[in-house]
């Protein structure tokens, strides 16, 4: 079980920074197109056409960020990364102190740990759900 949690960490962290990248490559130039293609339409008649063309270009990067929804994706996979770190710390904290605890409280650790894993596994299938696993 520590195994999958240390693997599902490190995936869901690798996600997380995947959807950060794609949030900031297409929001930001967005921002920055917008900006100047409203400068360029108010500076004279003559750079309407590239203003418009401009606010085309912006307008292409907003719509796709808006379709990924990368900032939704990224949050998800933040909820999957905790989810799953606990779950390892659970198994790390189990495997350091099972040779101290009885038979009964070993078993109470593991359903507690389980339990633990049930969650993360519906939180990634949440996650999976909205495609941002695949990534």
């Amino acid at each position: 079980m520590l195994e999958e949690a240390e693997r599902r960490v490190r995936g869901a962290h690798l996600r997380v920074r995947f959807w950060s990248t794609v949030d900031v490559a297409l929001g930001f130039p967005a921002a920055v197109l917008a900006g100047i293609s409203g400068a360029a339409g108010l500076a004279s008649a003559d750079a309407r056409v590239p203003a418009a063309l401009l606010a085309l270009v912006s307008a292409g990067f907003s719509a796709g960020a808006n379709f990924l929804r990368s900032d939704v994706r990224r949050a998800a996979n933040r909820e999957s990364r905790r989810a799953w770190g606990e779950v390892e710390a659970g198994s790390r904290l189990l495997l350091a102190q099972e040779t101290y605890l009885d038979r009964e409280a070993v078993q109470e650790s593991l359903r507690s740990l389980f339990d633990s894993r049930r969650a993360a596994m519906a939180i990634h299938r949440g996650d999976a759900q909205s495609g941002s696993a695949t990534q």
